[in-house]
C-alpha cells in the first residue's frame, strides 16, 4: 500500500510541477523597498540642489568683469566693486617712444554698471551653476556694457594735440667750408584727432582688454621749401673764386698778398634765399672780416700797418661789385732818429725823404744838434695824402736827371729831365700828383710853367708846390730852358719838353705815386 502513496500525481502538468519556487522568507521584500527608499532620498536631494542653485542671488562663483572677480558677490556688493574697479581704469596713448596715462572718463569711456550686472546675473544660468558646482568651469569671463561720449574724447585729443605737434623743417642752404650744401627738408607731424577718436571708438573694447593701450593717429605736414639745390649751385659757382688782398706799400713800393680761401671769406656771408624764385643775396659779417684783417695785419713789419676800419669798408665795396680782388694801403709810423756826428737837419731830411722845413716842422724849438739827439721823423705817408693809384707810378733819378713812368709794373716812357739847382733842390722822397694846372704861375719866379703837376709842398704851410711843368716862359713868349735838358735848371721842380709834359699831365691822375731818388 506504501508503493501506491509514493507515486506521483499524474493529473498536475509535469512544467509547472517544476516551476513552483519553493517557499522561501520575507527577505526579497525588504530589499526592494530599500532601493525604492534610496532613489526617493536621492530625487530629493537634487530637487534640493536645484532649488538652491535656482533660489541663489548671488553672482556664481569665477565670474569677473575685465579682471575683476565678482563671484560669490550679491548684485549690491558687485555694483561697487566694479564701479570701484572701472574707476582705477587708464588708457595709455602711445606715440612713438612717448606715451601718456590717462584716466578711462577723460577720453569719454564709462561703464555700464547695472547692464553689465545685468549680463553677469543672466549669465549664472541653472546649467552654469551646474557646471560650476561639478567644477566643469574655473573663470567665467563677461563683456561689460562700455559708453563712449565723442565729444568728451574729441575735447581732451584737441586739448592734447599742440603737445604733439612737430614743425616741418624747411629745406636749409648754409656753407661749410666754402661749400653750399642743402640740408633736407624734414615733414612736420599733426595729431589727427578725428582718426584718433575714430580709433578710439571703434577700438575700445580691444584697447580695454589690451592693457588700455592705444596707438594716437597722426599726420604729415609738408615743409614749404622742400628742394633748394638750384641755389646751392648758384652759390656754389659764386664760391668757386678765392678773395686776394693785396696789401700795397706805396713808400717802398712793395705789396703783400693774403689770400682767403671761400672756406675762409664763406663763413664770413650770412645767406638769405628766396625759396620762391630759387635766387639769393648775402649779408657781410664785417666784424669776421675785420678779425681776419686784423690778423693779417699783425704779421706786417712793426713800422707799418694796415687801417683796417678802411680795409674792411674796401673788403665790403668788392664783395657788392662782384670783385674777388682787393688793394689795401699800408701806412709807416712815425719815427725816431737819433742824431750822428757831423749830420744837419738838411741832411737827416734829405735821408728819410722830406724836405727839410717838415723836419723843422716835426721839431719845434731844435735851433741846433748834437751826437746823440734824437728827433722826431714823420709819417713818409703824410706826403701822400691823396688815395694812391696803385698801377702807376714815376721814378725820378736826380743823379741820373732821368724819369721813367710805369703802368702795371710795365714801362710806359723814359726821358730825360731836369730837376733843381743846388740852391734851390729837388727834395728826394715818395710823393703823388695832387694837382693840375695848365698853365701855372710861380710869384716867386715870375713864371709860367705849362701841364704844371704839383707833388709836394717845399714848406709844409706853403700855398704853393714843387712838380713837373714844360719848357717855362716869363714873358709869355720866349721858352726858357729848352737846351738844359739832363742838367740840373729848375728851382725845385722836375723839367720835361713841353710835349713829353703834356703826355704826363694826360697820363698821371692825381694819386699817382712819384718817388724821387737822390
Amino acid at each position: 500500500m506504501s508503493a501506491q502513496h509514493d507515486s506521483p500525481n499524474l493529473d498536475q502538468p509535469q512544467h509547472e510541477r517544476l516551476l513552483t519556487p519553493p517557499s522561501t522568507s520575507s527577505s526579497w521584500d525588504w530589499g526592494t523597498a530599500g532601493l525604492l527608499a534610496l532613489l526617493v532620498v536621492l530625487l530629493g536631494v537634487l530637487a534640493l540642489a536645484v532649488v538652491w542653485l535656482m533660489a541663489s542671488t548671488r553672482i556664481m562663483p569665477g565670474v569677473e568683469v575685465l579682471g575683476a572677480p565678482l563671484g560669490g558677490l550679491s548684485r549690491r556688493q558687485a555694483a561697487v566693486a566694479l564701479q570701484g574697479h572701472w574707476d582705477r581704469q587708464t588708457v595709455v596713448l602711445e606715440l612713438g617712444a612717448d606715451t601718456w596715462t590717462v584716466p578711462v572718463a577723460d577720453v569719454g569711456l564709462d561703464l555700464d554698471v547695472e547692464a553689465t550686472l545685468d549680463d553677469t546675473l543672466a549669465a549664472s544660468t541653472l546649467v552654469d551653476r551646474f557646471y560650476r558646482l561639478l567644477g566643469r568651469r574655473d573663470r567665467v569671463p563677461i563683456q561689460p556694457h562700455i559708453l563712449f561720449d565723442t565729444k568728451v574724447a574729441r575735447r581732451w585729443f584737441e586739448a592734447l594735440s599742440p603737445q604733439l605737434v612737430v614743425a616741418p623743417l624747411d629745406a636749409r642752404l648754409h656753407v661749410l667750408e666754402g661749400i653750399a650744401q642743402v640740408a633736407p627738408a624734414v615733414p612736420g607731424r599733426a595729431l589727427d584727432v578725428q582718426q584718433t577718436v575714430e580709433a578710439l571708438s571703434a577700438q575700445h573694447m580691444r584697447v580695454l582688454q589690451d592693457g588700455g593701450r592705444l596707438a594716437l593717429v597722426t599726420v604729415a605736414v609738408s615743409p614749404g621749401v622742400s628742394d633748394l639745390s638750384p641755389v646751392a649751385e648758384q652759390v656754389n659757382a659764386w664760391l668757386a673764386q678765392p678773395l686776394t688782398i693785396r696789401a700795397y706799400d706805396p713808400i717802398a713800393d712793395e705789396s703783400l698778398w693774403w689770400t682767403a680761401s671761400p672756406a675762409v671769406w664763406g663763413a664770413w656771408m650770412a645767406l638769405d634765399v628766396d625759396p620762391l624764385q630759387l635766387t639769393f643775396d648775402w649779408t657781410l659779417d664785417m666784424e669776421q672780416v675785420r678779425a681776419y684783417l686784423a690778423e693779417r695785419a699783425a704779421t706786417v713789419q712793426p713800422d707799418r700797418y694796415a687801417d683796417v676800419t678802411a680795409a674792411v669798408k674796401a673788403v665790403g665795396e668788392a664783395f657788392a661789385a662782384g670783385e674777388w680782388q682787393v688793394t689795401l694801403r699800408l701806412y709807416h709810423t712815425p719815427s725816431q732818429h737819433v742824431v750822428q756826428l757831423g749830420e744837419t737837419l738838411s741832411s737827416i731830411a734829405r735821408d728819410h725823404g722830406f724836405p727839410y722845413p717838415w723836419l723843422q716842422q716835426a721839431n719845434p724849438g731844435v735851433e741846433s744838434l748834437r751826437p746823440g739827439q734824437v728827433i722826431a721823423i714823420p709819417s713818409p705817408d703824410e706826403l701822400l695824402p691823396l688815395p694812391v693809384v696803385m698801377h702807376k707810378r714815376i721814378v725820378i733819378s736826380i743823379s741820373q736827371q732821368r724819369m721813367w713812368a710805369y703802368e702795371w709794373e710795365n714801362l710806359v716812357w723814359a726821358w730825360t729831365v731836369s730837376t733843381g739847382i743846388e740852391s734851390s733842390p729837388t727834395s728826394p722822397g715818395v710823393f703823388q700828383i695832387q694837382s693840375h694846372d695848365p698853365n701855372a704861375y710861380a710869384a716867386s719866379w715870375d713864371l709860367w710853367m705849362p701841364y704844371f703837376m704839383g707833388i709836394y709842398r717845399p714848406v709844409p704851410t706853403a700855398n704853393f708846390m714843387n712838380g713837373f711843368h714844360g719848357f717855362p716862359t716869363r714873358d709869355g713868349a720866349n721858352l726858357l730852358w729848352t737846351g738844359s735838358l739832363g742838367h740840373p735848371v729848375t728851382y725845385g721842380c722836375i723839367l720835361l719838353s713841353t710835349s713829353n709834359a703834356a703826355l704826363l699831365y694826360e697820363w698821371a691822375e692825381a694819386g699817382v705815386v712819384v718817388e724821387i731818388q737822390p
